[in-house]
């Protein structure tokens, strides 16, 4: 066969099979070595939503996805240049999203008869059924081939079959031109305590790659050349991690030792995990009995003047709203982090959704107005981390941080900052005072009231979820009341004045405005990039900030004639800014499939419109 070296400026791959067959481990591999060669990445992990869904069978499917290019990488990509499915069940779960003529790869040794039968197949031919026959199909024996590689190892039968997914590996980095030694070097850490594991799976890595290499079944091989990074020291991030860290960095800025109560809920978990094992830098974690207890843990550290912080997912959130309400009322400083999931209820625990908006805007009782601020990327959870504690702290309330299971999961590059670059924290931190003291005496400005530290001489005060009169004794009174009531919503419209303005992209006015917030920045940045280069007359502005909206948020809606507000619900923040500035008129395109956007539905819902 002639092979030909195909020079592309970004390809997408997607790994897919049984949740046992290590796609995850693939493909977070796969796109390490791209990121260390110097390619711009974006990955998409999805996982099955039932914990041990029966082997074989499309509910227990597993996928990864990575989108590696030479330049302005900013989605996992829509369709697979190349589908990698371990079995039946995962060809059929992931087929819709390979490209018209993509590189599929089956490990042929799973499709039997049995194999067939489980994923739903009604024939023997998966390929014609799925009408399949114009694609790249590889049918490679891995199974056996691994097998044949470590026979020799001293491995267990069990052990070995395990491997495949590093022979795969070792396929796709032939395929896409990948150096090993960064696997290799991988490899090597990963089994320092068990030396025995690290040559069996350095070779079966290589077995792969010559596998591939000698066959021909792979025709076309591609080299995607690295990107031309601005300089500086980059490593690959996920949303979770870079969540993690930017709270640590708010807690030094502040000189506030950072705690966190939590309880672990997917997709929330791995970021009380990456706080826990940082005890050297001040941070102390609890995993708390329950959603309830972690949050009040939280309120009662924040009293005792540390940087506070809960992290949680929908279901959670709902059940913090009464000590949410409190951390309202006492007017603590607390950062709320809600990584989003599909639901209602348990709903779907790994799939990616952007439905609590309306909940962390309204779900709790009583007047009880917060910030709601979201990140846009995987990496800009750092940023968008630091800035939840700032305002937290500064502004002595809670802030509820929006992340989405598709940000907390993903991974990019993010050059790593330095942190002369952000700005000072802050507190309001009260040591004396002449007179009485009145805890909830406030800024006339900001609205903000001190923060005392208990133990502090003088400064003693009452808190608690009942109303306060300014000077802190408890009130019942009609129009006082009415007055806190006042002035705490003041003070969360008050931070308009603190955060950036609203942003255009491309056209400042023009036929249409695109606008988003969260997660689906990547989608709607490329979308927009598509239609300007056909020459359509188009904008798209991104809220990182909700609650308060940015202050020049109507100047800039006024300037297009429509407004397509693109988000993972039904419309939450259509709605949303419909209540806040009903004077424009909103169209929608909405998606509750658990799944992030595609740029097509993007650009084909512009184009409709």
């Amino acid at each position: 066969m002639e092979r030909k070296v195909i020079d592309a400026q970004d390809v997408v791959i997607r790994f897919t099979g049984d949740s046992g067959d290590g796609m995850q481990l693939t493909g977070t591999l796969f796109a390490d070595a791209s990121a260390l060669f110097g390619n711009e990445i974006s990955t998409f992990p999805d996982y099955p939503a039932e914990i041990r869904a029966p082997q074989g069978t499309v509910s227990g499917v597993s996928g990864f996805q990575v989108h590696i290019g030479n330049k302005d990488v900013r989605t996992p990509g829509d369709l697979a240049d190349v589908l990698v499915s371990m079995n039946p069940a995962a060809l059929m779960a992931n087929a819709k999203f390979a490209k018209p003529g993509a590189s599929i790869i089956l490990d042929q040794d799973a499709f039997d008869e049995q194999g067939l039968e489980k994923a739903g197949f009604k024939t023997m031919d998966p390929i014609k059924e799925l009408k399949l026959e114009d694609y790249n199909v590889i049918w490679a024996p891995i199974t056996t081939m691994t097998k044949e590689s470590l026979k020799d190892s001293g491995m267990d039968l069990k052990s070995i079959v395990r491997c495949k997914n590093i022979f795969t590996l070792g396929m796709c980095y032939f395929m896409f031109n990948r150096p090993l030694h960064f696997t290799e070097d991988y490899l090597r850490k990963k089994f320092a305590k068990k030396p025995n594991l690290i040559e069996p799976n350095i070779k079966v890595l290589n077995d792969g790659y010559n596998y591939a290499h000698n066959v021909h079944a792979i025709g076309n091989t591609y080299t995607i050349a690295p990107a031309k990074l601005e300089p500086g020291e980059y490593r690959s991030i996920s949303g979770n991690q870079a969540t993690a860290w930017g709270l640590i960095a708010a807690s030094e800025k502040s000189g506030r030792p950072l705690f966190v109560g939590s309880y672990p809920i997917t997709p929330a978990t791995a970021i009380l995990e990456e706080l826990a094992i940082h005890k050297e830098l001040g941070v102390k974690t609890m995993q708390c009995e329950d959603e309830i207890a972690g949050i009040c843990t939280s309120i009662g550290a924040a009293y005792a003047g540390n940087m506070a912080v809960t992290t949680t997912s929908g279901p959670g959130l709902s059940l913090k709203s009464e000590a949410l309400g409190l951390a309202c009322m006492t007017e603590l400083p607390l950062v709320v982090v809600d990584v989003q999931r599909g639901g209602p209820s348990t709903g779907i625990p790994t799939k990616t959704e952007q439905t609590d908006l309306a909940q962390a805007l309204y779900g709790r009782n009583g007047e009880c107005p917060v910030m709601v601020m979201a990140a846009r990327t995987p990496s800009d959870c750092f940023r968008a981390a630091f800035y939840a504690g700032k305002f937290a702290m500064e502004h002595m309330m809670p802030v509820i941080f929006l992340s989405e299971g598709f940000l907390g999961n993903g991974n990019e590059p993010w050059k790593i900052p330095s942190m002369k670059d952000y700005p000072a924290i802050n507190p309001p931190i009260i040591k004396e005072c002449e007179g009485a003291f009145k805890p909830f005496e406030r800024d006339p400005k900001t609205f903000v009231r001190n923060w005392a530290l208990p133990g502090t001489p003088g400064l003693e005060h009452r808190v608690g979820g009942l109303e306060k009169m300014p000077g802190g004794a408890l009130s019942a009174d009609p129009e006082n009341h009415a007055y806190m009531v006042a002035q705490r919503a003041a003070k969360v419209a008050a931070l308009a004045d603190f955060i950036p303005e609203l942003e255009v992209m491309g056209e400042q006015e023009g036929d249409i405005l695109l606008v988003g917030w969260g997660g689906t920045y990547g989608h709607l940045y490329t979308a927009t990039t598509k239609l300007l280069a056909e020459g359509k007359k188009i904008g798209f502005a991104h809220f990182d900030y909700i609650n308060p909206l940015p202050k020049n948020t109507a100047e800039v809606l006024a300037k297009f004639k429509k407004i397509l507000v693109c988000e993972l619900n039904s419309g939450q923040f259509a709605d949303y800014l419909r209540a806040k500035h009903p004077e424009f008129k909103y169209e929608q395109l909405n998606k509750v499939q658990g799944q992030p956007f595609m740029v097509h539905e993007i650009v084909d819902a512009v184009n409709a419109l």
